[in-house]
């Protein structure tokens, strides 16, 4: 290391290792970025189509409405399951995932199921058989029009699923690009600094003898070194300081309402609506709503029992014990973060938080919904929270 050519050399293989990881680092970005807007893209696509079909089951229903004309009614229907079929066909063009093409293909099966029950229907309206034509249209053309709505849905959730595990994958192999980069400048630089000190130190060593010998000879005191001062200490993160403070806070934990007012710093720091803490029943299997923060008295009342099969975020995050995201609409619905609470024999509930301004994409928000998560298995646990007399803890 004491030519200068091979301290070059090191030199410009640790940035071209730098260099090569920012490269990879922002294609792979970019990558995610486009991810993401086809992932919005397809959502946006699979709710109009959700939206279409129900139209669809009203449009058929008019037949035998009072005051209505089958005439004008009949078209419609065509019109709009041609729509449908075709937005249908586009969605699943569009679909990145082997479990949402087989959704969307169950989907297209459905709405040519409803197309021959529409058909039976107009064959009994032919012949004025209206209650024939009513038993099919709000029995058999109801439920094929919500399996097709439902196949769509399952299809919307396997695409989000899909996004989360490719963005993982791709976070991974960011990490170790980054990683790699940083280990090989940090041999590099130790490698430099160790040559040059030893160089130095071979100087400074002949320097000093030669000093102390002349020092000796004339008689001189000769000081002792001065002593380099300290290193400062690197600053910490202030989210890392907050999920300490309310780490160490959940462990002192008294009552109910000390609980309440750490939902209530959590949610302020996250920028939440409101949180929900649902808690699984071993014997019913169902997710049931024990405390609450940011939900008016009438909103809490009105929360239901979820099933452990619902197709909903927080039965998703229950069931697989992982961290589900509900992407927000622009003036529409809000986004929201479902941690699954995961205690020693599984998952035990979830944690449910209502999000202002896009923060469901935030990563600092979903690592801190999963810290109180698994601070509040602990708690939960411990303290044996039985869910109907928890449900009407107050909101702050």
């Amino acid at each position: 290391m004491r030519s200068r050519r091979t301290r070059l050399l090191c030199g410009l293989a640790a940035l071209i290792a730098l260099g090569a990881a920012a490269f990879f680092v922002g294609s792979s970005e970019l990558r995610l970025a486009s991810l993401h807007a086809d992932s919005r893209a397809f959502d946006l696509h699979a709710r109009e189509v959700t939206a279409s079909l129900s139209d669809l089951r009203a449009a058929q229903q008019a037949y035998v409405a009072a005051g209505q004309g089958v005439a004008f009614w009949m078209p419609k229907v065509a019109q709009t399951a041609d729509a449908v079929g075709s937005a249908i066909a586009s969605l699943r063009s569009s679909a990145t995932s082997l479990t949402a093409r087989s959704a969307i293909d169950d989907a297209t099966s459905t709405l040519a199921d409803f197309r021959q029950v529409d058909a039976r229907a107009r064959d009994y309206l032919k012949v004025g058989q209206l209650l024939m034509a009513g038993d099919v249209i709000f029995a058999e053309g109801d439920q094929t029009a919500a399996a097709a709505g439902r196949h769509v849905e399952r299809a919307r959730l396997a695409e989000h699923q899909s996004l989360d595990a490719a963005e993982a994958a791709v976070r991974r192999q960011e990490a170790i690009a980054l990683a790699g980069a940083a280990g090989l400048t940090a041999i590099i630089v130790l490698l430099l600094s160790l040559a040059r000190s030893s160089t130095d130190a071979a100087a400074d060593a002949s320097l000093s003898i030669a000093s102390q010998k002349s020092d000796l000879e004339l008689g001189r005191i000769v000081p002792a070194p001065a002593v380099s001062p300290a290193v400062a200490n690197r600053p910490v993160s202030p989210i890392l300081k907050t999920a300490a403070q309310l780490c160490t806070d959940f462990a002192c934990v008294r009552d109910l309402n000390d609980l309440q007012l750490l939902l209530a710093r959590a949610g302020d720091i996250m920028d939440a609506v409101g949180l929900v803490v649902w808690l699984g029943n071993t014997e019913s299997g169902e997710l049931q709503p024990v405390l609450t923060h940011g939900y008016s008295d009438e909103t809490r009342a009105r929360l239901p029992n979820v099933p452990r099969s619902a197709n909903n975020a927080a039965a998703a995050a229950y069931r697989s014990g992982e961290v589900q995201i509900v992407l927000s609409r622009p003036g529409g619905v809000k986004g929201a973060v479902v941690a699954p609470i995961l205690g020693v024999r599984g998952c035990v509930g979830a944690l449910s938080a209502e999000l202002r301004g896009g923060g469901e994409a935030s990563d600092s928000v979903q690592a801190l919904a999963s810290i109180v998560a698994a601070q509040l298995a602990g708690v939960l646990v411990a303290a044996q929270v039985d869910a109907p007399p928890a449900r009407a803890a107050a909101s702050s």
